[in-house]
């Protein structure tokens, strides 16, 4: 357990998710240095396979569910619920990823919470909003990515629809939240209240639509698939090499010149057609048939020097595996260590936030917990004594 300090600690987190959104979300506050309470049902109401993203012990659910404690409990009990509400008085926030009814059905919703704690900070993630003509629908991240336009803007011209390769969908709504509930704290800090935070896997892609959205709502374009090549800006794509593929982005005016003189393409820079923007983009095609004459004379990695000594954004395209042997994502050090008691050592993927105060340790505070592995020592520091923890595990509550 790694005692490097952390900007949340002292901050307790109720995580009452599932799937990834959720659990992301989570996972954002408990590798700052929140204390997070990870809720599950008891082995006897639940298989504890890990539903969507396998099995406690594979490499996903490791991943997702560090620096966490487990305290089995079933809250559709009477006696299961005054645990949780116990719990509530003394956290600050509750994170849930339920379909949107259920946390009314269950009786632990923000306003029910509220009453017993008014500094609360409530996050929740639903497929497609809280309310509205969607909004009991289950949603997982592909249909969000369907239905958010993403996939008619992926792969190559005339492809159809193809899925990003992440569960982007979950991973934004879950960082988003991250990002709200902090919001949240801070506004705490002014008012001494709680509040509600919701986002959904729909609003958190079409935010991430970003420039193609604009593009609808300011200009009433309708992006269309680009393949490789950037939608706008010519030329940005994949160049074959002597022994691969490359990218290369070139799409201003002083960065295709440059890119020209670099290759020594005088017949670039030289045609009219091509000294705009939007002249290169009109003739895309022929741009890039052009600059792949040139690519494939050189290996990649030659052709990474020549141009990034020239001032031109030229990179690798790499496998997974091809990715974290790279020299720069070792010294980054994204990859972090983490002591499992039954799995042994291995590496999770850090955050991609660096503070210089409160870094993140090299070796993560805690691993995956086993289910229920920390049951007794929560309802311990609830002040429950050894004979109403026991009455709880014999009547299946916890």
């Amino acid at each position: 357990m790694s005692e490097s300090r952390l900007p949340l600690e002292g901050y307790n987190v109720i995580d009452l998710t599932a799937h990834r959104a959720g659990p992301t979300a989570v996972r954002q506050l408990a590798d700052w240095g929140a204390n997070v309470i990870k809720i599950e049902a008891p082995s006897s109401i639940s298989n504890d396979k890990g539903s969507l993203i396998g099995s406690r012990h594979g490499s996903d659910f490791q991943n997702l569910h560090r620096n966490k404690r487990s305290l089995t409990l079933n809250l559709k009990t009477e006696e299961g619920k005054a645990v949780f509400f116990d719990l509530a008085k003394k956290s600050d926030i509750i994170v849930e990823n339920f379909r949107s009814a259920v946390k009314f059905r269950l009786g632990i919703d923000y306003d029910s919470i509220r009453k017993v704690n008014s500094r609360i900070i409530y996050g929740s993630i639903a497929g497609f909003g809280q309310t509205g003509p969607y909004g009991k629908r289950p949603g997982v991240d592909q249909i969000a990515q369907g239905m958010g336009g993403l996939m008619s803007i992926t792969g190559l011209p005339g492809q159809g629809p193809v899925r990003v390769g992440i569960p982007i969908c979950d991973l934004t709504a879950g960082i988003f939240l991250a990002q709200g509930i902090l919001l949240a704290l801070i506004d705490r800090e002014k008012t001494g209240e709680g509040q509600w935070v919701h986002t959904s896997l729909l609003e958190s892609i079409i935010q991430m639509l970003d420039f193609q959205g604009s593009r609808w709502l300011i200009k009433g374009e309708v992006a269309p698939q680009a393949g490789n090549n950037h939608p706008t800006g010519t030329p940005t794509g994949v160049f074959p090499t002597s022994d691969g593929h490359i990218n290369i982005a070139a799409a201003g005016t002083n960065l295709f010149d440059r890119m020209s003189d670099a290759m020594n393409a005088d017949d670039l820079a030289s045609d009219e057609r091509f000294r705009t923007g939007e002249g290169r983009t009109e003739n895309r095609e022929e741009v890039n048939e052009r600059i792949s004459v040139y690519t494939k004379t050189k290996t990649s990695d030659e052709w990474i020097d020549i141009l990034n000594e020239a001032g031109v954004p030229c990179g690798p395209i790499y496998t997974i595996d091809q990715v974290f042997q790279n020299e720069q994502v070792q010294h980054l050090g994204i990859a972090k260590t983490v002591h499992h008691k039954n799995l042994g050592t291995m590496k999770v993927v850090g955050q991609a936030l660096n503070m210089t105060a409160t870094p993140q340790p090299d070796t993560l505070r805690m691993a995956t917990p086993e289910l229920g592995e920390h049951t007794d020592d929560i309802l311990a520091e609830l002040g429950y004594d050894n004979d109403k923890i026991a009455s709880l595990h014999g009547a299946d509550i916890v």
